[in-house]
């Protein structure tokens, strides 16, 4: 029977919300046997002075965090050297997406997004009741500044998008980046999650441009993901708007401690990152081996396509049978490819060895 109270408690929703669906934070490892590899989690633990911190942030749970995260701002802003009013700390860095579609977007605005990229965006547009114009990267993976700035995205609100660029894993040029911020006079979003990995990143542009706003995250090269936080670093003004429309206690004390601690600590992470790309060069070169066409990574995982033009969700799932998990992108053309995050070295072996016993059986059903 249907209840008609809650119908219509449903039909007031605002349109936007009525035909959404939860955003999927990727498939959980069913159990401790699988080798979960979908979700670019980094794997390793915190390093000891790190995870002290949580533990004596768990003296002070009986307050309330720090007014505005001046603490966490202040060490943000030491780490990457700027002033504490070009920074605002998140609940991870997709808070600080909804903030900025929120306080730049009005209904019938448009944003501007580089694709393939990260899909929650679209979400989030639909949300604000504006349009999501998604801009194709070049053959070459070079930003199409031209398309941006002339084409049908020339009256979108702020440009967003992700270097290195999720899920394909490549590296534009800073310079490129540079080109397009200076010719561009609307707001430019740049999102670093991955730029740990990568061979430069854009920091140096905050204080020569006041339309960057770049974000960070502690999830991915800081072992983090389960934290929550992350950074947004521009003008001060343009933070200011950010900062008027957030939630003053949006981090919990255990974030603002971890967050500060890392901050302070991040040498401890270089044989971290080391590990990483050592371990994205060497599953690259075994999947070549196999058939797979790697596209170059700088990031914690690869994209790859699978061999003989088969659909990437029948590898995902034949990698499921044997404990494996990793991701797909069917929404984006990348349908023939696979999506695997770089973990430890033990990781990676069971990996390479499943597709290894998934090549041999297909050889035999030949």
């Amino acid at each position: 029977m249907v209840d008609v109270k809650l119908q219509a408690v449903l039909s007031s929703l605002a349109q936007p919300a009525k035909d959404l669906e939860a955003q999927s934070p990727g498939q959980r490892a069913p159990d401790a046997r699988y080798v979960k590899l979908n979700t670019n989690e980094n794997p390793f633990p915190l390093p000891t002075m790190v995870w002290r911190s949580a533990i004596s942030a768990l003296e002070r749970q009986y307050l309330y965090p720090e007014d505005d995260n001046i603490g966490l701002r202040e060490a943000a802003a030491d780490a990457y050297g700027l002033s504490k009013d070009h920074v605002i700390a998140g609940n991870g860095s997709s808070e600080l997406l909804g903030l900025i579609y929120r306080a730049f977007l009005g209904p019938g605005d448009s944003v501007a997004m580089m694709s393939p990229g990260f899909s929650f965006n679209r979400k989030l547009a639909v949300l604000q009741s504006a349009k999501f114009l998604e801009v194709s990267w070049s053959d070459s993976h070079s930003i199409p500044i031209d398309q941006l700035l002339f084409g049908p995205a020339k009256d979108a609100k702020f440009i967003l998008l992700a270097n290195p660029n999720n899920p394909t894993g490549t590296f534009a040029p800073i310079a490129d980046i540079e080109r397009l911020v200076a010719q561009s006079e609307r707001l430019v979003v740049l999102d670093e999650a991955y730029v740990d990995f990568a061979p430069d990143n854009g920091l140096r542009l905050v204080r020569r441009h006041p339309n960057l706003l770049l974000l960070r995250t502690l999830s991915k090269s800081y072992a983090a993901a389960g934290i929550r936080v992350g950074f947004g670093l521009g003008h001060p003004e343009v933070i200011g708007r950010l900062r008027n429309i957030q939630n003053v206690f949006n981090m919990n004390v255990i974030a603002h401690a971890v967050g500060v601690s890392i901050l302070a600590h991040r040498a401890a992470y270089e044989d971290n990152h080391r590990h990483i790309k050592h371990e994205r060069e060497r599953v690259t070169a075994a999947l070549h081996q196999f058939g797979f066409c790697v596209a170059p990574s700088h990031t914690n995982f690869l994209l790859a396509r699978v061999p003989n033009g088969q659909d990437g969700r029948w590898w995902q799932a034949a990698l499921e049978r044997d404990g494996i998990l990793v991701a797909v992108f069917t929404d984006d053309g990348l349908d023939h490819c696979i999506r695997i995050s770089i973990g430890t070295t033990a990781q990676m072996d069971s990996f390479l060895a499943a597709v290894a016993a998934i090549s041999e059986r297909l050889k035999r059903d030949e």
